[in-house]
């Protein structure tokens, strides 16, 4: 990585933890429904970038969250875990580009994005809820957790990708 991605990324660290921490842990929408844009970290992170060093920084990224929010390491088992899946989920969204390291997620085909993004949400907070209830008879209320509040975040992080994506044709 250079100099230059690894400013970008610290501060992209800091930024969401703080708004994650300070915002978006607050919203619970019906008593189910919570944001969580913290992971959009780990979505953009580099192609280039060392992948054990992405496993470390997920850990780290979801034991801050879960330090503030005193939620026992769910958020840094979910974490790590969409970071170990994060090749493979590339992979099949984007194909032969993310072998040859051409895509760039905010200049990429929205369906392509789409699909990156809704599997990473999705395997995050199936983990996240399946801790946090751990209970298998709970099935029903992790399914609609993992559900509800996965179409929310979803919507959330294609808007703040597009929000801060540079534009250039």
């Amino acid at each position: 990585m250079l100099k230059n991605d690894v400013f970008i990324n610290s501060i992209r660290f800091v930024v969401l933890v703080l708004i994650q921490v300070l915002i978006l842990n607050h919203v619970n929408f019906l008593g189910y429904i919570n944001p969580y844009l913290y992971i959009l970290f780990i979505l953009l992170f580099p192609l280039t970038g060392n992948k054990s060093l992405l496993i470390f920084l997920g850990f780290i990224l979801g034991l801050t969250i879960d330090m503030f929010g005193d939620s026992g390491g769910v958020h840094a088992a979910a974490c790590v875990t969409i970071a170990f899946l994060r090749p493979l989920i590339l992979k099949f969204s984007f194909g032969v580009s993310y072998e040859y390291n051409t895509i760039k997620i905010n200049r990429t085909d929205f369906s392509n994005r789409l699909i990156y993004v809704f599997l990473m949400v999705i395997f995050h907070h199936l983990i996240l809820f399946l801790l946090e209830v751990f209970n298998i008879d709970h099935i029903l209320l992790v399914l609609k957790n993992t559900l509800f509040s996965g179409i929310f975040s979803i919507v959330l992080i294609l808007g703040t990708i597009a929000l801060f994506s540079r534009n250039v044709k």
